[in-house]
């Protein structure tokens, strides 16, 4: 279960959807939140952003898998 959801964060589509969703988490701390929660919803959000940005899945670990999306795009043959 865990690998096939590894698989889809490293596809181009994965990768997309972590950095927009990096995105939307910043804009939204900052411009609807606001204050201290919303820079704390904006620092979350860095970290799928620079994620998706360098090719990075951080929930690799849990199925056993190198972090680096090349390395598990290579294991699985793609």
């Amino acid at each position: 279960m865990m690998r096939g959801f590894v698989d889809f964060m490293v596809s181009p589509a994965g990768r997309v959807g972590r950095v927009v969703a990096g995105v939307v988490l910043i804009l939204v701390g900052l411009l609807v939140l606001g204050g201290t929660a919303g820079i704390i919803l904006a620092v979350i959000g860095v970290v799928p952003l620079l994620a998706g940005a360098f090719d990075i899945c951080i929930f690799a670990p849990l199925a056993a898998v190198p972090f680096s999306g090349k390395a598990v795009r290579r294991m699985s043959g793609r």
